[in-house]
C-alpha cells in the first residue's frame, strides 16, 4: 500500500475515532441536561436564553465590535445545583462553549474569557432557573 492510500486509511479511522467520540459526548450531554433543568425546559432552551442575553446586551463598540457578556450565572433551584455538583465542570463547559459558538456566528466579541457558573438560588422555585449575566474583562 502506498504512502498516500496508508495516509487515507488513517485519516479515515480517525474521522470514526472522532464521530464516535462526539456521539457519546452528545449523549452524556443530553444525560447531565436531564438533571439541570426540568423536563419542560429542554436543552435548547437554555441555550437560546444564554444567546438572547448575548443579543439584548450587546454593546455595539464601532462598526466591526459589538461586545457582549461574557460572565454568566445560572441560579438553580438547591436541590438541581446539588444534583449537578459532581458534573458541574462539564456542564459549564459546554454551556460555555454554545456562547462562543453563538458569538463567532454573531462576529461579536468578549471583553475576557467566557465564563458560565451554577449557583444555588434560596428564592428559585421548582424548576425554575435565573440567568445573570455581565461584561468582565476578568473571572472572579
Amino acid at each position: 500500500m502506498g504512502a498516500c492510500a496508508r495516509h487515507f486509511v488513517g485519516q479515515r479511522n480517525r474521522m470514526r475515532f472522532l464521530v464516535g467520540l462526539e456521539h457519546t459526548m452528545e449523549r452524556w450531554s443530553n444525560t447531565v441536561w436531564q438533571s439541570l433543568v426540568p423536563r419542560q425546559k429542554k436543552q435548547a432552551e437554555v441555550v437560546g436564553i444564554l444567546r438572547r442575553e448575548c443579543d439584548d446586551r450587546a454593546l455595539i463598540l464601532d462598526r466591526r465590535r459589538t461586545l457582549v457578556p461574557n460572565a454568566f450565572v445560572i441560579e438553580l433551584p438547591p436541590e438541581s445545583h446539588r444534583q449537578l455538583t459532581d458534573d458541574s465542570a462539564q456542564v459549564v463547559g459546554h454551556l460555555a462553549a454554545q456562547v462562543r459558538r453563538h458569538a463567532a456566528e454573531q462576529g461579536y466579541t468578549f471583553a475576557g474569557p467566557v465564563a458560565v457558573h451554577l449557583a444555588p438560588a434560596d428564592d428559585a422555585g421548582v424548576g425554575r432557573f435565573r440567568i445573570r449575566s455581565r461584561i468582565s474583562p476578568l473571572h472572579r
